[in-house]
């Protein structure tokens, strides 16, 4: 049977909390990441007009828009289109960026639900407001 030596023993141990603490900041930091990713820090709706809904991107192909939020003046000496909100959509949601180039096209007042994420990233959209939900005008009471 062979002694180890008291260094031995201590390098041996050493490198074992290493490692353990290497996995336990690779878990730690992979969660914050994807609370980050994932995440959603506000929820809430918009009201307006639809300015545009372009696809856009070289490497990322992302869906931007722009909604007129219309709130007639509120915002004293300023030109109307100061008074926007910019969103992106995921890929994904087709049947959202559907309706959204129709009520482009139509001018209709809509309301729009989105999420704001904690982060953006450049393969999700430019802007950190996603839209989840078009409510449109034939809808509303």
């Amino acid at each position: 049977m062979e002694q180890t030596s008291f260094t031995g023993r201590v390098k041996k141990a050493i490198t074992r909390f290493l490692k353990r603490l290497l996995i336990v900041l690779l878990v730690v930091g992979l969660s914050f990441m994807a609370f980050l990713y994932f995440g959603v820090y506000e929820r809430g709706v918009m009201a307006g007009k639809v300015l545009r809904i372009t696809q856009k991107g070289f490497v990322f192909k992302t869906y931007e828009g722009k909604l007129s939020l219309e709130s007639f003046g509120a915002l004293k000496n300023t030109s109307p289109i100061a008074e926007t909100f910019d969103f992106s959509v995921e890929k994904s949601n087709t049947k959202v960026i559907t309706e959204l180039e129709e009520v482009a096209l139509s001018g209709e007042r809509v309301n729009l639900h989105f999420v704001k994420r904690y982060i953006k990233v450049p393969w999700r959209g430019e802007t950190r407001y996603f839209i989840t939900e078009v409510e449109r005008s034939s809808n509303l009471p």
